[in-house]
């Protein structure tokens, strides 16, 4: 059987999609992946962009609350993207390991469409980055594919 994962942050608008996506792509023989928001909003359409810049396709992904999961289906790993989730997180019984990961929310990034979209760019790579290094640090070997880095 496989461990569950949730990734966790405010909106599960862009964070927590990535995260999602990235750790299914690398490990979904390994893990089954989930990701929720305290405050659930649409997925940021720059979220799917830059996903499929890196050919991860989030058609099949939407926002979730997590109150959908509580009480419904043990998490071996809760993983808290902002501190605000990191904050407020409900208890999950029986979690082996909670992380937090705070990242730079994207979505609330004010710029030019330019300077918004590089942010969503340079936040998918740290939540590449941060998700290989935990996969190996797990002992799990990884694909062979450019990183997301950006």
């Amino acid at each position: 059987m496989r461990t569950k994962v949730l990734f966790l942050c405010t909106g599960n608008s862009a964070r927590s999609q990535m995260a999602e996506a990235l750790l299914r792509y690398y490990a979904g023989d390994e893990f089954e992946v989930y990701s929720a928001g305290l405050e659930p909003k649409s997925i940021h359409p720059l979220t799917v962009q830059v996903m499929q810049e890196i050919g991860l396709d989030l058609s099949g992904q939407h926002s979730k609350s997590v109150a959908e999961y509580l009480g419904k289906i043990h998490f071996g790993h809760v993983v808290t993207l902002c501190s605000d989730a990191d904050e407020r997180c409900p208890i999950f019984p029986g979690v082996s390991q909670r992380l937090h990961w705070p990242f730079e929310d994207p979505a609330a990034f004010e710029g030019t469409e330019g300077a918004r979209l590089d942010k969503f760019r340079q936040v998918r790579g740290q939540i590449d980055k941060k998700i290989r290094a935990w996969l190996e640090a797990e002992g799990l070997v990884l694909p062979p594919r450019q990183s997301a880095e950006g």
